[in-house]
């Protein structure tokens, strides 16, 4: 069973591509930092400072300006999640964040995947935000209690 979320930014596929994968980039909108810039085969270390967490994400594909496919779970057991970028034109992109590996027999599975796709969807947002209007501050509003 799989969750995918859309999204078209205004940017140019390598920023968004960029955004991701820099380390001095991803705190912008996502996590509040990556431990290296993502690479395929690479073990990357992501926190979350306002959280006091972290998790160590195994990256398995990067291919320049088009695809990053990563396991949340450095030991493989995790979901797996594909972004996919795809060039509009040369200031627009699409975004697709395909996540995969949940259990379709689990009775939670209904609140599973809207949480997951709340998630998606705020990251994709403070990602636009973050892109299109410079805005790093959305990344640490959303409240989960």
């Amino acid at each position: 069973m799989n969750n995918l979320t859309k999204f078209i930014i205004y940017k140019p596929v390598n920023e968004v591509f960029e955004a991701f994968v820099d380390p001095g980039k991803i705190g912008g909108f996502w996590f509040s930092s990556s431990s290296d810039r993502w690479e395929t085969g690479k073990t990357i270390t992501l926190r979350y400072d306002e959280y006091n967490a972290q998790i160590d994400i195994k990256v398995l594909e990067v291919k320049l300006n088009k695809k990053i496919v990563f396991n949340w779970n450095a030991n493989g057991e995790g979901h797996l999640v594909t972004i996919s970028l795809m060039e509009l034109d040369h200031a627009s992109t699409r975004i697709e964040v395909n996540e995969e590996g949940f259990n379709e027999n689990d009775d939670d599975l209904a609140l599973q995947l809207l949480d997951n796709k709340e998630g998606w969807v705020f990251m994709l947002t403070c990602l636009k935000g973050y892109l299109e209007n410079g805005i790093n501050t959305l990344r640490t509003g959303l409240a989960k209690d």
